[in-house]
């Protein structure tokens, strides 16, 4: 199958089967485990962190990061679009009492820093108290500027905040502006990056962050049920993850670049394709277009795609130019016939 729904389809490496295949492991919840040791030790120093925690998903630790900064009855600031306030189930609320207080993001992906400044509580009984500023990188595929960093690190620490970075994708977030991860990751406090979207791992995320961090967020994990046993099986996919996988993404952003101007061409279709940075593109499909026809049509060809009158395209490992200049084909004799 051609799966553009999302890069958590992608299928691990063959180097990942045999490395996990052949992973030494012990019982990670007794800090056993060598290679998922190996895995936080080595990230920890990548990326400029004292230490890492090997986490089952990264909604798991995005979540470990809120409770890890925040008590009950805190609040974090963060982008009405950011994934941890809009699709990781209300996990702050509901199992950390924590309020998140989503602003609006800009075109671009940012949240403006008038905004923030506005949005952080005075100390008063009456407020929750603003603990966390949350930026995402990339937020819809779109890159946050290493300025807009900066500036956004400064405004925390000038009023007394923490600042957190979802990095799911901040592999292409790097790839994209030709830097290192860690040129990202040193404007936060805590950071966590996605092994199953791009990178290929079959499954989990780190959470980066100080020791004293890193030990809060080891209990509220094993409080969450995700104390893992002899998870390096995984780890060992994880670790080829971040050393063999991240400079690749930018084979997946020239083919979303390449899909993205094949669609322009296309009258019912609509696509910026300014904002078109990184793996993902959004495209707009005109009224007359039937969704649920196209999709069904494009399914019985062996390609999968999500339904939406904007719909959301990503490329990953597993698509190759063959396969798109494929779906532009199929694509094309469905809205001829």
């Amino acid at each position: 199958m051609i799966d553009l729904r999302s890069d958590t389809v992608t299928q691990p490496t063959a180097a990942m089967r045999l490395a996990m295949s052949r992973a030494e492991v012990g019982d990670d919840v007794y800090g056993d485990d060598p290679s998922v040791n190996h895995l936080q030790e080595m990230a920890a120093d990548m990326f400029g962190f004292e230490s890492a925690l090997f986490t089952c998903s990264g909604t798991q630790a995005n979540l470990l990061a809120l409770m890890a900064h925040c008590e009950r009855g805190d609040e974090y600031l963060c982008g009405q679009q950011a994934h941890n306030y809009k699709f990781e189930g209300g996990g702050a609320a509901v199992l950390g009492s924590i309020q998140p207080q989503p602003l609006i993001n800009q075109i671009d992906g940012s949240i403006a820093l008038t905004d923030i400044e506005a949005a952080i509580k005075p100390d008063d009984i009456h407020f929750a108290r603003t603990r966390l500023l949350s930026l995402e990188n990339t937020i819809g595929g779109k890159v946050l500027p290493q300025h807009y960093l900066a500036s956004a690190q400064a405004l925390a620490f000038n009023r007394g905040l923490k600042i957190h970075l979802d990095g799911a994708r901040v592999a292409n977030a790097a790839i994209a502006q030709n830097i290192a991860i860690s040129d990202i990751t040193a404007h936060f406090d805590s950071v966590s990056i996605c092994l199953s979207k791009g990178l290929c791992a079959p499954v989990g995320s780190l959470l980066l962050g100080d020791e004293r961090l890193i030990n809060k967020a080891i209990r509220w994990r094993k409080m969450l049920g995700g104390g893992m046993r002899q998870a390096g099986v995984l780890a060992a996919a994880g670790t080829l993850a971040l050393t063999e996988q991240v400079q690749r993404l930018s084979e997946d952003h020239d083919n979303a670049a390449y899909l993205a101007q094949q669609l322009s061409q296309l009258s019912e279709f609509t696509v910026d394709l300014t904002a078109v940075q990184t793996n993902m593109l959004f495209v707009t499909l005109a009224p007359e277009v039937d969704i649920e026809l196209l999709v069904a049509r494009c399914r019985s060809e062996g390609i999968l795609m999500s339904p939406g009158r904007t719909m959301r395209l990503v490329t990953h490992k597993d698509i190759s130019r063959k396969d798109i200049d494929k779906v532009i084909r199929i694509i094309k004799l469905h809205l001829q016939s």
